[in-house]
């Protein structure tokens, strides 16, 4: 894992200097070494954290002949096969490493199909020596992320979008077309940004930019559903799906346990990252190094004791904190490392987990991604029975309306019908209080490219299409981004078994009844990972990684949020109706709703607006 960068543009002297302050901005992503190749009309730059070939894999890397240079950020999991075939075919190789294999790829494949040929977590850009070229290019779920920015001539690009604003030519401009998404989603769907002109490569998308020229995007992959844009159901019972789902994680697992430093695992105490461990528990020939944080437990957010049980099952070397974090640092903190607002607040915790396991490994194994692929949240279920709920009489769906707690949340969002019931159950500002700080100045784009891909999917199953809608959406905008920024803000590596190429293929392809039946979740995986995990773990309901938000804005964070959005010229109230902004923090303050979830998507935002000066 490190940090990439660069500019290319044609006639231009100050590129090496762009490039040192480019690298200065992402010492974190990568804090064992640097270094930038130098092109004709170029510099591409890699901050590095050193994962495999310790001793000869330091930027630049770059071909036999020194004409193609290449920095990678993540890693390839397939190389040493890439790396076989290649010498095979004549290349020299001067690092054991699996950057060097994309240079080598370079030479001989068209962009689209290098990028085909990786497999792994993976942002890369090429100077492609011959063609006089640059080619970007992002994994096939956008698990590492890359930005750029193009002004006509001059293409800047970073892992990070502080690293495009190194450049001095890239001007700062707020998008505030951004705003409504944001309150909407809880992020700015790719490949937009809360910048004017920086924009997201999106997954599975190569980018390559002639020096004269405009850029050009290709998809190279997309996600598969079944019977739209990949082969049909599998033919299979519970049993054997679940014993072709242990065998690809197995797999997954095994090709990510490859480090040449210290690796570990993080250990939540659910299905998810229990299966991993439990898997890696057995592929290797010491005790896992597991780790696992808590909260103190007045708010039931302290998940040690289960994540205890599952170590001791598997006998893992385990570390377990408990965190008394100073809320009003670490909202700075995030804002800072995400560079736009970012409105999940399960980021703090991911934040203080990486932190204290980074004291001891360098790469760490965790379970995101099983909910993704094997319909783990409650809303995968009501999202099924919202898109049949339309279908019934008015009188039976106004009688379910009428009784009294879940089932009359549940019938008011239903009555949206797909997908917008399915998006409102993962906002965290609630329509009602969105349309009030929008006080009616809604531009709804961002609602507009959700249900385009919710409509590509039409024939499909439900569940296959809420499951293809969450992976374009939710886990690329807020999980993969939670997961990168807070990570790497320590220098940490967190690779995702679950989110294998492979296993995905698979996992697409099997019915949704071997999913979701009724509401019971994760059918076929908790069927394929049952002997690893103790039975208190494997019936529990779901529970998200969470933090306080509640208590923390009516004690921790209430003066600070009351000299901030509380204040007469907070930033937000520029932008949103202040009246609204004010109700919000009045009704949280007083007791009478919760509005937690709210409050730390408006606050990132303050701090957001604050530290540009907007």
């Amino acid at each position: 894992m490190c940090g990439i960068c660069g500019v290319v543009a044609r006639g231009h002297a100050d590129l090496d200097a762009v490039a040192a302050a480019q690298v200065a901005t992402m010492h974190h992503r990568g804090p064992d070494s640097s270094g930038t190749f130098r092109a004709p009309h170029g510099a591409i730059s890699q901050n590095r954290l050193s994962i495999i070939d310790l001793v000869h894999g330091d930027p630049p890397i770059t071909s036999e002949d020194g004409r193609t240079g290449v920095v990678l950020n993540g890693e390839i999991y397939n190389f040493k096969t890439l790396r076989e075939g290649l010498l095979e075919r004549g290349h020299r190789f001067g690092s054991d490493g699996d950057t060097e294999v994309i240079a080598h790829l370079a030479e001989e494949l068209a962009p689209a199909q290098l990028a085909v040929a990786l497999e792994g977590m993976f942002a890369f850009a090429v100077w492609d020596g011959a063609g006089e070229r640059l080619i970007l290019g992002r994994d096939r779920l956008g698990k590492k992320p890359l930005y750029y920015a193009f002004d006509g001539e001059r293409l800047t690009f970073g892992s990070e979008i502080k690293a495009i604003f190194a450049d001095p030519s890239v001007p700062r401009r707020l998008a505030v077309d951004a705003i409504p998404a944001y309150l909407t989603f809880g992020y700015v769907p790719t490949p937009r940004t809360f910048f004017e002109g920086v924009r997201s490569v999106p997954p599975g998308h190569v980018l390559v930019f002639e020096p004269g020229g405009e850029p050009v995007l290709e998809r190279y992959w997309e996600p598969p559903v079944a019977g739209v844009n990949a082969d049909a159901h599998l033919d299979l019972s519970l049993e054997e799906a679940a014993r072709s789902v242990r065998a690809e994680l197995n797999d997954a697992v095994q090709r990510r346990l490859v480090s040449d430093v210290p690796l570990g695992a993080f250990l939540s105490g659910g299905i998810d990252s229990s299966a991993v461990v439990g898997i890696m528990a057995g592929l290797i020939d010491r005790p896992v190094e597991t780790f696992t944080i808590g909260f103190d437990d007045r708010d039931g957010y302290d998940e040690r004791p289960y994540a205890r049980a599952v170590a001791q099952r598997h006998g893992t070397a385990h570390h377990e904190y408990v965190v008394h974090p100073d809320a009003v640092d670490l909202v700075e903190r995030l804002v800072w490392h995400h560079d736009q607002p970012f409105g999940d607040s399960s980021a703090v915790p991911t934040f203080l987990l990486s932190e204290v396991t980074r004291g001891e490994v360098t790469v760490a194994l965790s379970g995101d991604g099983g909910d993704e692929l094997f319909a783990g949240y409650e809303r995968f279920a009501a999202g099924v029975y919202a898109g049949r709920f339309r279908q019934l009489p008015a009188p039976l769906r106004r009688a379910l309306g009428a009784m009294p707690g879940r089932p009359q949340r549940f019938a008011r969002v239903a009555e949206q019908g797909l997908p917008d019931a399915f998006r409102s159950w993962i906002s965290y500002i609630q329509d009602p209080e969105r349309d009030a700080l929008l006080d009616g100045t809604r531009d709804d784009w961002a609602l507009d490219d959700y249900r385009r891909i919710w409509a590509a999917s039409r024939g499909a199953p439900t569940l296959d299409r809420l499951l293809d809608l969450n992976l374009r959406t939710y886990l690329l905008d807020d999980l993969l981004v939670k997961a990168d920024r807070m990570s790497m803000a320590h220098g940490l590596e967190v690779r995702s078994p679950f989110l294998d190429t492979r296993l995905l293929d698979l996992t697409a392809r099997l019915e949704p009844k071997l999913k979701l039946r009724g509401v019971r979740l994760k059918r076929v995986l908790k069927a394929a990972v049952g002997d690893l995990v103790p039975g208190e773990i494997l019936d529990r309901p779901k529970r998200g990684f969470g933090v306080p938000l509640d208590r923390w804005f009516r004690e921790d964070l209430r003066d600070y949020v009351g000299a901030t959005l509380g204040a007469p010229d907070a930033r937000v109230k520029a932008y949103l109706d202040a009246r609204a902004v004010d109700d919000v923090l009045a009704e949280h303050g007083s007791g009478a709703r919760g509005h937690g979830h709210a409050l730390w998507t408006l606050l990132t935002l303050e701090v957001f607006l604050r530290k540009e000066g907007w």
